[in-house]
């Protein structure tokens, strides 16, 4: 998508939505890189926060296992 489609998409939302703190860090990260060419990643973050605002990110505290603990030595066995 181009930063267009990115500006038309956040003024398209109702002015509810218009409110959230991170849809005004994306329309003003778009002002930004459009009327300034600043660094367009910044549009990109702003973008993806504004779109993710309701993904709650969840923490497993397991993650991954340590490869020593699933091997078995010949001798173990």
């Amino acid at each position: 998508m181009t930063l267009l489609d990115a500006g038309e998409y956040i003024a398209t939302l109702p002015k509810k939505e218009h409110a959230v703190p991170r849809c005004q860090a994306a329309m003003e990260a778009l002002i930004l890189v459009a009327e300034g060419g600043g660094p367009t990643m910044f549009a990109r973050i702003g973008v993806m926060r504004a779109l993710n605002r309701h993904h709650v990110p969840e923490f497993n505290p397991k993650g991954k296992e340590p490869h020593w603990g699933r091997r078995k030595l010949k001798w173990d066995q």
